[in-house]
């Protein structure tokens, strides 16, 4: 890959590392967003992985999405990484290096935190036609609520309409808690830790985050298959990965000028 970087643009951050430590522009075997030079730049023993940007913002199109993706799973190969939020552009290269000595401790405590460990994402889903029916025909009170609107038709009252959505809902979200917590209860024997996200679609039963060592992911099958035990086949497990631990990076990056203030204030 040719080396066309220039210090002076704006730099786009994928990820911060400590694997390129006091090797400034080392280039890697990734194209970055619009095809630029993916490579390293360094301030003590922490790096930022950039690529040279002309814009202070880049549009969160498909194309750049995967581009950003491709780089943090190439340097997923290569070692331990802090994956930046897409879109992260510092001025220029000084820039980076100023938000690199000034984050310096706490970009080192959360790469101790991920060393030699990856993301694994794990989603479980009622696998039914129709989950409004589903609960309609495991829940007694809610399919009376229901005969009771269908025999009023279109007389029904639009506040019991209301309360039947209500309690559809409250018992998908109780059965929501209850199973997450099962699963996570199973999980947490077989990865280092896990956490539980917003789910984002109807049938979707939890979203699990789970941090493993690089080289368990037959551990945590073992783990999935262990949890898949406890659920029928109206449950659907699907489990992917390996990511970059997105989830687990806590992060509030300081600008000098924030750092400062604090400083100050202190």
């Amino acid at each position: 890959m040719p080396r066309t970087t220039n210090s002076s643009r704006g730099k786009l951050i994928y990820a911060l590392t400590d694997f390129g430590e006091g090797s400034d522009e080392q280039i890697y075997k990734v194209q970055g967003i619009g095809g630029n030079t993916v490579y390293s730049i360094s301030t003590g023993d922490v790096s930022a992985v950039v690529s040279d940007i002309h814009s202070p913002k880049v549009r969160p199109e498909r194309r750049n999405l995967m581009a950003h993706r491709a780089v943090l799973a190439h340097l997923l190969e290569v070692g331990s990484v802090l994956p930046m939020r897409f879109g992260v552009v510092a001025a220029n290269a000084e820039a980076v290096r100023d938000l690199l000595r000034v984050n310096n401790e706490a970009i080192t405590e959360q790469l101790y935190r991920v060393r030699h460990r990856i993301e694994m994402g794990l989603r479980v889903s009622w696998d039914v036609a129709n989950i409004y029916e589903y609960f309609v025909g495991m829940h007694p009170l809610l399919q009376e609520a229901r005969d009771r609107l269908l025999a009023l038709g279109d007389n029904a009252p639009r506040d019991e309409k209301i309360e039947v959505g209500r309690l559809f809902d409250r018992l998908v979200n109780e059965a929501r808690e209850q199973y997450t917590e099962q699963v996570m209860e199973v999980m947490r024997n077989h990865c280092e830790e896990v956490m539980s996200n917003p789910t984002k679609k109807e049938k979707e039963v939890m979203n699990l985050a789970c941090l493993i060592e690089r080289d368990a992911q037959a551990e945590f099958e073992r783990g999935v298959f262990e949890a898949s035990k406890l659920f029928n086949n109206d449950y659907l497990f699907d489990y992917n990965g390996p990511w970059a631990p997105h989830n687990f990076v806590e992060l509030d990056l300081k600008t000098p000028a924030t750092a400062a203030a604090e400083e100050e204030a202190g």
